[in-house]
């Protein structure tokens, strides 16, 4: 298969987490999951990368806590533009009321931290799942 294809078909991960060593460790296990990625750990910039990526991204995971902009808003924000890209939150904050505004923001599935590295994989392997499903 052409290589420039086989990058095409390969799916993209957005990784916005500012913690860089968290951030280094999941980068490395979604590469060895077979996924590309690409990293912003500032609200703004992963916001501005989000609304405007140079290619199609697969799925979103979203720490809530970041400088400038936070998960929640980054959240709305895609979907008040109508950016409907999954997104898992992955975030400290697990109390019900933050998992209750991770998701009316617009997350398709919230994981608190710590987290099982194994869940974390399943989930956006999940996640993928149900976009091909709706593509079919």
């Amino acid at each position: 298969m052409d290589s420039e294809l086989q990058t095409r078909q390969t799916p993209l991960i957005a990784l916005i987490e500012d913690e860089e060593h968290l951030a280094q460790g999941l980068l490395f296990n979604l590469a060895a999951e077979g996924y590309r990625t690409h990293h912003e750990a500032d609200g703004d910039a992963a916001l501005a990368y989000l609304l405007a990526p140079p290619e199609p991204i697969a799925a979103i995971v979203l720490d809530c806590m970041l400088p400038g902009t936070d998960g929640f808003q980054i959240a709305q924000a895609l979907r008040d533009a109508q950016c409907y890209t999954p997104i898992l939150m992955l975030t400290a904050r697990s109390r019900p009321e933050d998992v209750l505004e991770g998701l009316e923001a617009g997350a398709d599935d919230y994981l608190p931290k710590p987290f099982d590295l194994n869940i974390l994989l399943v989930r956006i392997k999940s996640l993928l799942r149900r976009t091909a499903w709706q593509a079919e």
